[in-house]
This record gives C-alpha cells, structure tokens and sequence, in this order.
C-alpha cells in the first residue's frame, strides 16, 4: 500500500494553474487535429434530449478532443485552482500540471474522481491522495471543476465521481448523514428503506456537486466470502442482493446522480484482492448465472448509467483474461446478454492486473474490450497518446471511441438536466430519519434474549484497537438511551470491526458487538452476540435503543455464520 500525501485545508505555498510538459501527442492525420486551447468563446452545449445532445457534439470533436473525454483520473489538491507544492508535485507526476483544473483543460478530461486515504480501507492503495474533506470544500472544490470544464469545447459538464458506498469505503466522512454498510441493508431486508436511504445520500452527494457515486456494490458473496469486498456487498443470496440493488439505483438516480454497478461480472466468489493481482473467480458459466448475474441485471433493469468492470478472471466467461480487457465479458455478455446501454467504466488502472502493460496500451485494450470510460489511468498523458497512436495504426477504430465518448457525453447531459440541491439540506432532518430507519432494521440478535434491556446496571463499553470513535459514539448513545455508563466495572459491552481477528474477541465480555460481517461471532464466547455490520453513528444509535430494551433487533444475517443462526429471534 503506498503512502497517502493528505492535503490539508490550510495550505501554504499555494501554486497556481500551471501548463506543465508539452503533452506527447501524435502528428494528426487529416481530420484529428489536436484538440485546441479551450476558450471563455468556446461553443455551449447544445439543446435537447441528451443523446441527441451527445451526437451532436461528438461531431465536433477532433480525436484528441475524443481521447480526452474517455480518462477519468484523480488529482491532488483540494481546490480546482490553487494547491500546495506537494499537491502540485503529484499532479505533476500524474499530468504534467500543477492544479485540477489544468488537468481538466490539458487534456479536456472527460471525468475526475475524487479520492480520499484512510488506513483501514480495503481500496486505500488505489488512493495516493487525499482531496475531500467537508461538503463545502468538496463543493467548492468541483464548482471550480466545473468552471475549468465549461471552457472545453463542445460545452459537456464534467463526470465528477467518488466511491462514496458508505461502511468501509466512504470518502466523504463529516458534514454529510452515513449510511450504514450495503450488508446492513442486506440485513434489514427491506427494499422500500434501502431505497429512501439512498435517495438521502444522493441528494447529499448532489449538493456537493458529485454526479457519478461508484456504488452500490452489486457483488454476490460466495461460502468463502471475500474480505476485499466483505460488508460492502449486500450478502450472499442473489435474490436478495438484486432487490436490494434495484432500490439503490433507484435511490441514488433518483436524486439525479449516476450509479455505478460494481465489480462485473462479480468479485464476490474469490478470496484474491484485484488490488494486489488477478483474482480467479472458479466458476462455471451456469454458476455465474445464478449467483453472479441476477443482481447485476437488476441493476441494469433499474437503470444504472454505469457498470464498472473488474480486474478478475472468470473462467466460465473468459478463462485467463481479466475481465476488464475482455470483449467476450465488456460486450457479449454486459451489452448483448444483459442489454446494457450506459457507460461502462473500467476499475482502476492503476491496480496490478491493469498495469502489466505500458498506459497507452492498457488504455486501448480496454476500449477495444467495451469499456467507455478509463479510471485512473497511471500515465495521464501514456493514456492520451496511446489512443492517438491506436487510432493513427489502426488498432483502435474511430467509431469505437466516437461510441464510447457519445455515451460518455449523454450521461453527462443527463445528469446536468437535474437541479442540484442546497448544501443546507445534508444531515435534515428527513435525511436522518430515512437512513437511521434503514440502520435500526438492520441490528441483528445472533445469541442472547430476545426481548427487553440486554444489559442491566452500569455498562462498560471496549473496542479493539483504533475504535475509539465508535467506542465513543456508543457511549454517547448508551447516556441518551437512559443507560448508565462506566469507564470499568460495568457489563461489558465489546466492539469489534473490519479486520479484526479472533485475539480482537473479548473472553469477559457480556455482549460482543460485530460492526462488520459478522463471521468473527462464531468465535466469541458472549451469551449475547449482535451485529450492526457499520460503524456508523446512526447504527450504533440503533444498537444503543437494542441494548437499553426500547427496541428489539429486526435484522437477519445476510451471510451464514458458523454455529449461530441468521437471527436467535426473527425466523
């Protein structure tokens, strides 16, 4: 895992827009010129229905102005103009520019993730930097994107996305309602609060100027689960998984932000991490099909705008080839079996099974496989040229990229038809609400009584290492539930997480808490075991009124734990 380089919000030494390296492009054949220097003069957006829209200004477009509407990097520095030298330092290595927003306009950048650091994040090592932090940073932060993009030619907004799923991967963390973890959901088993939880989030997301959110994750937990994917998956049953799927896209979209279903075809029947190698997902065809496929199609049914393609060999579908560079898996199976017609955006090139070629190789054979839209390319301008150059010898067909730019450029039309909310509106009091429902139906009773206050007399709460925050919070919720709380001497109450192991387990405590999947129960010696499968606040506000006895636990495990059942009192 690399080194985060965070970029705090006071900043010093501020750089301004710089032009950085000549960009390495090809001589153009005729009818591809360079793209040219975008202008305050440059042409609006036309009128219409998006995909009319999108067609109309794909015309326009030379190939550099093509090339550069299907890369989506990331960047450092938390504002679009101006950064520190470190940040400059890193846009250098990555564009040859020094801020955001010359990015955007070297290479008129179809799209920009923004990303975040955290140590306990199973994505972290895709993540060098860090670049959200509060809503009106964020806010501000992709206004100025998107003044950077509105002096492109052809007048399209930008794709701004971040893999924002809530749980473990979260990239903005304060000032905004968190929802609980996709297996919280899984576990609270109801559609109809998944749904309105995410609409939460994505008018929240919206506010921030986000309009592509890389969840939910459509992935199927096999019997050995998947511990790079683990509670960001909605659980093990494909049925399940697909409603719950549904609800999310329609919650999310429904808010105008695109959703982004992930990881095609499924990375949820492997223990291998894409982030580390090529993980081999043994299935046959016919396995895929019923325990892969069904969430994934009911994503697209909904209507996601985006599917993200693994980095994954999947050997009932394209033995030995990740699915990422696979057109039998891109464009048989996504566009022609599931009738998929949005963006679809490949995983991080920047993972190992991405990078065993040069960028501008990757880059092209991504396309040719039925990708539209390449996330974080490691060599900004190797990306950009190696398109050129597939173009000038043939090896990547202009209608190909015309295709994938045309979608491209219908969700951003789409997309920019939405009004965006008021930044006033993240954490209302309807937002809390919707997800703090979701939350409570999701806390689950694996051992222990299932009616009235699971704890009596003075309480002490414990954590496994670095948990103060949601000791913390559960402190705070416990004092509010009307519980008395001790630093020792009371029942414990012991909290366990993402990557905990057996010696994280408490043998004294009275009540052990996972607030991730759920697993590690089966070691516990507590006579009460509960899952919350988050860390979130609102889901220990919930576990908080379970253990006082003014609620009882709804929620059924989403995935089987050895010698416990789904739930001691829900059947």
């Amino acid at each position: 895992m690399r080194v985060a380089v965070a970029v705090p919000l006071a900043l010093s030494g501020l750089v301004g827009c710089g032009s950085g390296d000549a960009p390495r492009v090809p001589q153009p054949t005729p009818g591809s010129a360079a793209a040219p220097a975008p202008s305050a003069s440059a042409a609006p957006a036309p009128a219409g229905e998006p995909g009319a829209q999108a067609r109309a200004v794909v015309r326009t477009f030379t190939d550099a102005q093509l090339a550069g509407q299907v890369l989506m990097p990331y960047a450092y520095g938390d504002a679009a103009d101006r950064v520190d030298r470190t940040a400059a330092a890193g846009n250098q290595r990555i564009a040859g520019v020094d801020t955001p927003a010359a990015m955007v306009t070297k290479f008129g950048l179809g799209g920009l993730i923004l990303v975040a650091f955290t140590p306990d994040d199973p994505t972290g090592a895709t993540n060098p930097a860090t670049n959200v932090d509060d809503p009106k940073q964020v806010r501000a932060l992709t206004d100025g994107l998107q003044r950077a993009a509105g002096g492109l030619p052809g007048g399209a907004p930008l794709l701004i996305g971040t893999d924002q799923e809530y749980g473990v991967v979260t990239r903005v963390r304060t000032g905004v309602t968190l929802l609980p973890s996709a297996m919280a959901f899984g576990a609270a088993g109801k559609p109809r609060l998944t749904e309105g939880a995410w609409r939460a989030a994505g008018e929240e997301l919206a506010a921030m100027g986000i309009n592509l959110d890389f969840a939910p994750v459509a992935d199927t937990l096999g019997p050995q689960g998947s511990s790079v994917i683990g509670s960001r998956s909605f659980g093990a049953d494909p049925r399940a998984n697909a409603a719950q799927v549904e609800a999310a896209v329609r919650g999310i979209q429904g808010a105008g932000v695109a959703a982004a279903l992930k990881h095609f075809p499924g990375h949820g029947h492997t223990t291998g991490d894409s982030h580390d190698d090529l993980p081999v997902v043994a299935q046959s065809r016919a396995k895929w099909a019923a325990e892969d496929r069904p969430p994934f199609a009911a994503g697209i049914a909904a209507g996601a705008g985006v599917v993200m393609s693994g980095h994954l060999d999947v050997t009932g579908l394209d033995k030995g080839v990740a699915a990422t560079f696979s057109r039998k898996i891109m464009t048989d199976v996504l566009r022609g079996e599931l009738k998929f017609t949005g963006v679809a955006v490949t995983d991080a090139m920047n993972m190992p099974p991405a990078m065993r070629w040069p960028a501008g190789e990757a880059a092209v054979r991504a396309l040719n496989a039925g990708n539209d839209l390449l996330l974080m390319p490691p060599d900004l301008a190797g990306a950009r040229d190696g398109i050129l150059a597939g173009l000038k010898d043939g090896s990547l067909k202009r209608e190909r990229l015309v295709e994938a730019v045309t979608r491209i450029l219908t969700l951003k039309f789409r997309t920019a038809a939405k009004t965006r909310p008021e930044l006033s509106g993240l954490g209302s009091g309807p937002h809390v609400r919707a997800v703090g429902d979701a939350a409570a139906a999701a806390v689950t009773l694996l051992r222990g009584r299932c009616s009235g206050p699971l704890v009596s007399g003075p309480v002490t709460v414990t954590a496994s290492g670095g948990r103060d925050a949601a000791r913390i919070a559960l402190v705070k919720a416990l004092q509010a539930a009307g519980v008395k709380v001790q630093a020792a001497g009371g029942t414990v109450v012991h909290l366990v997480g993402y990557g905990d192991r057996q010696t994280d387990l408490s043998p004294d405590a009275a009540i052990t808490v996972i607030m991730d999947t759920p697993q590690l129960l089966a070691g516990a010696r507590s006579p009460t075991l509960l899952a919350t499968y988050s860390s979130s606040p609102l889901s220990l506000t919930a576990l908080a009124t379970v253990l006082a006895g003014k609620a009882t636990a709804p929620g059924r495990s989403p995935v089987a734990v050895a010698g416990l059942p789904r739930s001691a009192c829900v059947k």
